[in-house]
């Protein structure tokens, strides 16, 4: 029986061998056929030429499904990781879901007003003709701590706003207090220099406080903290709140976040 199953193991390991090589000798003429194709789109006939294109984009399509979903397992981080640096005392956080996980639609283009991305992020501006793209890419860094983040590309643009909004969920509302500190953290990339302002919200009853605060750019990682002390809060309504990210004279620029994160902790006492 020793013996048997040793044979067995024998063939499954050669069985695996002999599948790995077709596996490659396939790939090897599938890369020379598409090089000699690539070589002849000059010269080929536009009746061959459709053909080839349409195939060329059927398989794109499918080589980038493959690409995305294996860097979302093999690169670092893990994916749905919540791990970053929190100031002692945090009794709350929280990372979005397109900095943590891999959303259904990677990007979308001529984004309208009111678009959301994922479902916690909406997009907000006022141009006539919308030039503006966003995706989700994967982070692959070593340094990261999120496993995606999120790029804006803006091209022409002939309106006067364009902001982010990400709804923060019930549990940060929940026991909110006057004395605590909101923080938001972040790692923004910048095609060229841009004002960025933070808008934090929070919806009480009727009212909503609004704290604004610039995003220190020109540095790997900031961050802004709303102190919570300088509001008119109604600590027993505080029931919502959500973040507007403002961007100024975005025109022919590109934004990439690579991370962003909340949490929520007491003042130092005096």
């Amino acid at each position: 029986m020793g013996t048997r199953g040793r044979g067995n193991g024998h063939e499954t390991g050669m069985r695996t061998r002999i599948g790995r090589a077709i596996d490659a000798f396939a790939h090897r003429l599938a890369m020379r056929r598409w090089s000699r194709a690539a070589r002849q789109a000059e010269t080929t006939s536009l009746g061959l030429l459709r053909i080839r294109r349409l195939r060329a984009r059927a398989l794109r399509q499918k080589l980038n499904e493959l690409i995305f979903v294996a860097d979302s397992r093999l690169a670092l981080p893990r994916i749905g990781s919540t791990a970053f640096v929190k100031p002692q005392g945090t009794d709350w956080s929280w990372r979005p879901e397109i900095w943590r996980g891999p959303l259904p639609e990677q990007g979308m283009a001529s984004v309208e007003s009111k678009q959301m991305f994922g479902a916690e992020l909406t997009v907000f501006h006022d141009c006539r003709i919308s030039e503006l793209t966003v995706r989700q890419l994967r982070n692959t860094r070593e340094a990261d701590l999120a496993p995606f983040g999120f790029r804006m590309d803006v091209f022409r643009f002939d309106g006067s706003f364009l902001s982010i909004v990400i709804d923060l969920p019930p549990e940060a509302a929940g026991g909110l207090r006057k004395r605590h500190l909101v923080r938001l953290d972040a790692i923004i990339e910048v095609e060229k220099p841009i004002e960025i302002f933070a808008r934090l919200n929070v919806k009480h009853g009727p009212n909503t406080e609004q704290i604004v605060r610039e995003v220190p750019l020109g540095q790997a990682e900031v961050y802004v903290e709303f102190d919570l002390a300088y509001t008119r809060l109604n600590e027993k309504r505080a029931e919502q709140i959500w973040l507007d990210l403002i961007f100024e004279g975005p025109e022919m620029n590109q934004v990439t976040i690579r991370d962003l994160t909340f949490c929520r902790f007491p003042r130092a006492e005096i």
